[in-house]
């Protein structure tokens, strides 16, 4: 897949979450905050608990599942995104970090998966 099919690809596969979440009753906070090299997909409330929600866009039936891509590597480079996003914004309540799987189907279908506390942290 070239860099701008998979660009093109996260960039869908956000908005697909997005909708979701919002259609789920999470209030969007920022949509690819970044801080340095370090970038948050989505940050939303949701009943007083700030999600950092990290979005995983693949083909359906590929050779492995978007949940699979949150390797260590990532979910290292997500607890500085987030320390670094609490830092800005001064929140100083609860906190979740989920993962929306997004699968696309050829004939333009997608299903989309919800999995909260993705990342267990122990803060």
């Amino acid at each position: 897949m070239s860099t701008t099919v998979a660009a093109d690809t996260g960039r869908r596969g956000e908005q697909i979450a997005t909708d979701y979440l919002r259609q789920h009753g999470y209030e969007i906070e920022s949509l690819n905050w970044r801080q340095g090299r370090y970038e948050l997909d989505i940050v939303a409330r949701k009943w007083e608990v700030l999600h950092f929600i990290e979005v995983k866009t693949r083909k359906a039936n590929g050779l492995t599942p978007p949940e699979a891509a949150m390797t260590s590597q990532k979910q290292q480079a997500l607890l500085h995104a987030a320390r670094a996003y609490l830092a800005y914004s001064g929140w100083d309540g609860e906190v979740a970090f989920d993962l929306v799987a997004v699968d696309c189907h050829p004939d333009g279908s997608v299903t989309v998966r919800l999995i909260e506390q993705a990342l267990e942290t122990h803060w």
